[in-house]
């Protein structure tokens, strides 16, 4: 059991793990599996219950201790040091060192053979870890529990920014370490991974295990969604009710930047254009560019036929333009402040009366857009911080649903969120192009791309390669595109 003010994260949580298995661990956003493995990570401390290791119970004060036992944790949103280097960020705390001093070739070379093993040892050990894209932090965290030697890694979505490729070197690394009787807890909302990988399936629901030993590979997806939601969930993405209107609301006329160039689209009153792409193609670079978060190398962008200056994040906002990143932790939220004040954070001059913000009425027009998502707890003063990952999602959807406007941009939408919020998600998409609005969505996941996009830009080394209607394309066309299988 573990209580925070105001919540119970945990309420009678069952969970073993038996050495060489992959046991998977489901629920929503919410259902308190982030708590469960900090408690196991000691970053936590349970206020009731008994955790055993190796047969034994055992407490751990803090990570130190649980990090000695010898269980390793990834967690979801990435706790490596930006400033430090990628060997640095391997061997910390664990420093190979010889009279008090460190051993950089050591490290250096440990370092290498992880990466290596993990297939990209195109990763410089000395290179600054903050200069890697997302999917680069990701392979150098997993390489860092690797040196651990753990005997029990959790694994929380650790595939979320990967590329398939990517996704086949982690499955194979864990095959290895599951056949040298190491223990892994993986969580995914992807539950074609699940069967891909797993032994057995724990289901979560609000704190609670509702389900055990269940086998992962045969257990029909309806029962685990029903399991984790209590209900059967539509999560299928629901066809467009009109096609889109005439007026194009977005331009752009060969926008170029770092990582990319020679970009032109437009997306019209209703339209959804989807950009499909490995990580690292230049799609996050572009939406980013876009909205002004990175300054154009070259080309226009045009919201409604008005030129939006380069490199303005204000200017794009006045012009009716959001963007919901694909880190939004680090670039989406301000993580110490109320829920309220990051949803009303895009609209704060509407709560203005005479310079002072009317907390109030922020507060009320927050509930109100927070009720919509379903976002849970649904407590506009808690700090935003205290929320699961897919519930942290819907507070930066609900910023511009309360903000308004005439193009959205979505990178990543569905990362990291349960398969209940993520079918709200494709609706609420659904709504807003019914409503006029533009949106650009940015997916790793092919068939979330093919079925929301009416236009789908297929994205490869920074280039647009091919540009076509979602109807004329398939998961396998665009796998072989963005691929470089096929050239057009």
């Amino acid at each position: 059991m573990k209580t925070f003010p105001g919540v119970r994260a945990l309420d009678g949580v069952d969970l073993d793990v038996a050495a060489g298995e992959v046991h998977c661990l489901l629920g929503q956003n919410g259902a308190g599996k982030s708590t469960l493995i900090k408690v196991l990570a000691g970053a936590h401390q349970p206020d009731a219950g008994e955790l055993t290791w190796a047969g034994r119970p055992v407490t751990f004060p803090g990570p130190h201790a649980a990090d000695a036992a010898g269980i390793a944790t990834i967690h979801q949103e990435l706790d490596l040091v930006p400033g430090l280097s990628v060997a640095e960020n391997v061997v910390l705390g664990h420093e190979p060192s010889r009279l008090g001093f460190t051993r950089f070739r050591d490290a250096e070379a440990l370092t290498r053979g992880l990466l290596l093993r993990l297939g990209h040892p195109e990763i410089p050990p000395r290179r600054e870890v903050g200069r890697l894209s997302a999917a680069g932090q990701q392979v150098v965290s997993v390489a860092r529990a690797l040196a651990r030697d753990a005997r029990l890694i959790v694994m929380d979505e650790p595939t979320a920014v990967l590329d398939p490729n990517e996704v086949r070197n982690l499955f194979r690394v864990v095959g290895e370490l599951t056949a040298d009787g190491v223990a892994v807890v993986y969580i995914s909302h992807r539950l074609e991974e699940i069967r891909a990988i797993g032994d057995r399936v724990t289901v979560l629901k609000d704190g609670a295990t509702v389900a055990r030993d269940l086998p992962a590979r045969t257990t029909p997806t309806a029962e685990v969604i029903r399991l984790m939601t209590g209900r059967p969930v539509e999560h299928a993405i629901p066809p467009p009710s009109a096609p889109p209107g005439e007026e194009v609301v977005l331009e752009v006329e060969d926008l170029a930047g770092p990582g990319f160039g020679g970009v032109s689209f437009t997306v019209r009153a209703g339209e959804v254009v989807g950009l499909a792409g490995l990580v690292g193609s230049g799609r996050s670079e572009i939406v980013e560019t876009v909205y002004g978060a990175r300054r154009a190398t070259a080309g226009t962008v045009r919201v409604r036929g008005r030129a939006l200056r380069t490199g303005s994040v204000p200017a794009a906002v006045r012009a009716g333009m959001g963007l919901c990143p694909e880190e939004r932790k680090s670039q989406g939220l301000l993580l110490h402040e109320s829920v309220a004040r990051n949803v009303s954070l895009a609209a704060l001059g509407r709560f203005a009366r005479a310079g002072f913000l009317g907390p109030d009425a922020e507060s009320d027009a927050a509930r109100a857009v927070l009720a919509r998502l379903d976002v849970r707890p649904a407590d506009p003063s808690r700090p935003v911080r205290t929320l699961s990952g897919g519930n942290q999602q819907k507070v930066v959807l609900a910023r511009w649903l309360l903000r308004g406007g005439r193009v959205l941009l979505l990178d990543e939408p569905t990362r990291g969120v349960d398969v209940g919020a993520r079918g709200e998600i494709y609706a609420l998409v659904r709504q807003l192009a019914e409503q006029g609005v533009a949106v650009v969505v940015v997916s790793s996941e092919i068939p979330e791309v093919l079925g929301l996009a009416d236009t789908v830009l297929v994205v490869r080394e920074g280039r647009v390669v091919r540009t076509a209607p979602a109807a004329e394309l398939d998961e396998g066309r665009v796998l072989d595109l963005v691929m470089g299988a096929a050239h057009v």
